[in-house]
């Protein structure tokens, strides 16, 4: 069986929540929280050894700040049948999960982020779902030309296989 090509994601948290440098100190952790279904179904479509751009949003400035790698791939988020966490649902059943996630793995902290206006303004990012006005997806697929060139912006020793 021919082996899948890796997949190229974006993955947006608030840096108050979990930043780039608390997955460098961690090294690994659950992407829990996402409760958007098309964010989820993204997630559930993630494979081990697939690499997302680091994305801290509701920053100033927001900015792409590193590179991640799925490590663990999708299984059901704990987080939505737990009363006390602000992510519980309770209308998700333990034998019929709703929300689901993925493990992270720390890859790269850019040395400088890479401001949502500086991705705007790099016309070979046209039609990078980030870069669209009214783009909230907190979790979306990146082409493999926008990964490439958004590394190369950062000055990123991850590359694309």
């Amino acid at each position: 069986m021919p082996k899948r090509a890796t997949k190229l994601w974006l993955m947006k948290s608030e840096p108050g929540t979990y930043s780039i440098d608390d997955l460098q100190r961690d090294r690994t952790e659950p992407w829990d929280g996402v409760r958007n279904y098309q964010a989820r179904n993204f997630m559930r479509d993630m494979a081990q050894g697939d690499l997302a751009i680091f994305y801290h949003s509701s920053a100033s400035p927001p900015a792409a700040v590193g590179v991640c790698r799925i490590c663990r791939e999708a299984y059901p988020d704990p987080t939505q049948f737990d009363k006390k966490s602000p992510y519980y649902d309770p209308k998700s059943k333990r034998e019929d999960p709703r929300w689901w996630l993925v493990d992270v793995e720390f890859v790269e902290k850019f040395a400088e982020p890479i401001s949502l206006q500086a991705l705007k303004d790099d016309s070979s990012l046209e039609g990078m779902l980030v870069t669209q006005k009214g783009s909230r997806l907190s979790v979306q697929p990146v082409d493999k030309g926008h990964f490439e060139r958004v590394l190369k912006m950062a000055g990123a020793k991850s590359k694309v296989r």
